[in-house]
């Protein structure tokens, strides 16, 4: 399903049909390493997951360009030999099957350097495709980095809606589609399978973006077996509160 002309939902990634660029966001790889130091026990099966996903994905399409849109890595401090056995993998599978792989730093990104220049690859801030900007989310840039821009797509948020009826709520990880200063904005998931991630109906935004935008008038596009438009926010507001 395309969200926006040349721009298409494939899984839970996006590509830009023109360019052959396929872009993914918020892959947190050391999340389950992560949570068991804090005692939340959960077994090590992100990588078994994310690899057929990658694999399904690639299938439909054959990206002369990938981009990773920030938080490849989840922890902040120092890098475990499972974090680089499992950070050089996907790495090198991504590689593998484009010309070009590029990583916009994300806010966990802080010590991404040393992994990128193991494989020799290009970190940078933000990336701009004709007049589609690419970047984490974490940070608004400049209005001159913005000039000429009309569309901007950002991770960080990692979106999802509940939909509710009157025994449980399910949440669903989303796209979203709405305005931000009078350019088009898309929203990606995240790609990390340990969380669904923020119930954009309820929950505390974290993105500056989402939060000076008027997120009612945004559209979900909920990413399960295939692609649901769900319609704009404001209105799956109110059939919950039903």
């Amino acid at each position: 399903m395309d969200i926006l002309p040349g721009i298409e939902i494939i899984g839970l990634s996006l590509y830009l049909k023109r360019e052959k660029t396929l872009i993914i966001s918020d892959i947190h790889i050391g999340l389950e390493e992560s949570l068991n130091k804090e005692g939340i026990l959960v077994p090590r099966f992100q990588l078994k997951r994310l690899l057929p996903e990658l694999e399904s994905v690639l299938s439909k399409v054959h990206p002369q360009k990938i981009i990773i849109n920030g938080d490849l890595k989840h922890e902040f401090g120092l890098i475990s030999e499972q974090e680089w056995r499992d950070t050089l993998k996907v790495l090198d599978f991504l590689s593998r099957n484009a010309n070009e792989l590029i990583l916009i730093k994300g806010n966990h990104d802080t010590i991404l350097g040393p992994i990128a220049g193991k494989r020799n690859l290009t970190v940078t801030a933000s990336l701009r495709i004709g007049d589609v900007l690419i970047l984490h989310g974490d940070k608004i840039p400049p209005d001159r980095e913005l000039k000429g821009i009309s569309t901007i797509i950002i991770g960080h948020e990692h979106p999802a809606v509940s939909i509710r009826d009157t025994i449980r709520s399910e949440l669903f990880k989303c796209f979203l589609l709405g305005s931000f200063r009078r350019r088009k904005l898309i929203v990606m998931p995240s790609m990390n399978y340990l969380t669904e991630g923020t119930d954009i109906l309820g929950e505390e935004l974290l993105s500056p973006f989402l939060k000076e935008a008027s997120l009612g008038d945004f559209e979900a596009y909920v990413a399960a077996d295939t692609t649901y438009r769900f319609g704009k926010l404001k209105n799956l507001i109110k059939r919950n509160a039903l």
